[in-house]
């Protein structure tokens, strides 16, 4: 077996949906031992959505299957009496506890933070979600396209006569998994030196602040209008010729480089009456429109060698159906692949992290609903008996 960085880390995940389980993934991705704590009978209540109103094989959510690689999955119902007992004796072992329920409700279900505490101090104790714990939207639901739009991000994109306008993916709960996974590695690393566990709270909304922190450092800190531009500059701070531009036979993206080499490789010297970069943001549309009509009459390639050539900072748009053929993405074999029991061979995005002693990898699929309930129970000392009837008294659960 290979070395595992977090290898001997046991971690009961209680979360559902995107933002917990995606930090618990790739905590597993690194080794660690998740057991995710479900539903009995339905499990997670993403296993019930998904995208283009299919599911892979008629048969699991690709939404699920996504973020729950790297899992043992135990179906329990953690309202009955014994199976909280059940899950007191878990956590006695346990290094983490994830959960992105709504603030209160393990406190309620007699699963909070300062009960398990008791039961083992040096528990790292993590919370996701959408507004922290105090507040005044603190009974709101908090998910990720509310978000976008309660933090501004949606008026960051898009041209000045749109709309606000929803990102094509869930932004914020992946950057709270990302803040999720930070916290809990360095409380792991506190654990460890001092022997305390502590609680950690992350949530949507401070998680989408912290990536727009240089658009409100200026906003705060400068005295500057802000409008977005007509013609949809990459980023609404910026001057052209930041953005995307169609050429004959698709898009390219131009990020940044000296203005006067864009101009050479664009083989249009007449451009150069917007050297001055005062002029570039004060008229970046018209900017933007001239450089446009020039790249719409050949197609990307030819603007690719040009600029490349020159060391400009360009690349083409791919259409998401096309990026799996892009030769960087196979070159880092960025897409992998797994066996589900139920579905077959399930491509996917691989762990996107390189270790050179104890790389990342994916060892088990997305679990099936209670797919290992009663491996779990007999790890924690029940005897076959015990398990059968916490069966047949409806506790527990396995999909067969």
């Amino acid at each position: 077996m290979n070395k595992k960085a977090l290898q001997g880390i046991k971690i009961l995940d209680f979360s559902q949906l995107l933002a917990g389980p995606f930090a618990t993934m790739m905590l597993g991705d690194l080794g660690a031992e998740v057991i995710k704590i479900e539903r009995v009978g339905s499990g997670d209540i993403y296993r019930g959505m998904t995208f283009f109103a299919q599911y892979i094989k008629d048969k699991e959510s690709p939404c699920f299957v996504a973020w729950n690689r790297n899992k043992r999955s135990i179906a329990i119902n953690i309202r009955n009496e014994k199976a909280k007992h059940f899950i007191y004796e878990m956590v006695k072992s346990a290094d983490v506890v994830v959960e992105n329920f709504r603030p209160g409700v393990m406190d309620r279900l007699g699963y909070g933070y300062e009960t398990l505490k008791a039961i083992n101090p040096r528990i790292v104790y993590a919370s996701n979600s959408g507004f922290g714990s105090s507040g005044p939207y603190v009974k709101r639901p908090g998910q990720d396209m509310l978000i976008q739009g309660m933090v501004g991000l949606t008026t960051l994109t898009g041209r000045k006569s749109d709309p606000p306008h929803p990102l094509g993916t869930t932004l914020p709960d992946v950057l709270s998994s990302f803040h999720l996974v930070y916290g809990i590695l360095a409380a792991l690393l506190y654990c460890q030196k001092t022997g305390e566990g502590q609680h950690i709270e992350v949530d949507l909304m401070r998680s989408t602040l912290a990536l727009e922190s240089q658009e409100f450092t200026t906003l705060l800190n400068m005295d500057v209008k802000y409008e977005r531009p007509s013609s949809g500059i990459g980023h609404p701070f910026q001057s052209a010729p930041f953005g995307i531009y169609q050429c004959a036979d698709g898009y390219i993206s131009i990020a940044m480089g000296p203005f006067d080499v864009l101009v050479d490789a664009l083989e249009t010297p007449g451009l150069m009456r917007y050297m001055d970069p005062t002029i570039r943001f004060d008229r970046r549309d018209e900017v933007f429109y001239a450089i446009e009509a020039i790249t719409k009459q050949k197609p990307v390639q030819y603007w690719l060698d040009r600029m490349l050539e020159r060391d400009l900072w360009v690349a083409k748009v791919e259409d998401i159906t096309d990026v799996e053929n892009n030769p960087q993405v196979k070159h880092m074999e960025a897409l992998a692949s797994f066996e589900h029991k139920k579905v077959g061979t399930v491509r996917c995005v691989a762990p996107a992290i390189s270790m050179s002693e104890t790389p990342a990898s994916i060892d088990m699929p997305s679990p099936l609903v209670g797919e290992h309930t009663r491996e779990i129970l007999a790890e924690y000392g029940m005897s076959e008996t015990e398990i059968d009837s916490f069966f047949k008294e409806g506790i527990v659960s396995e999909e067969k």
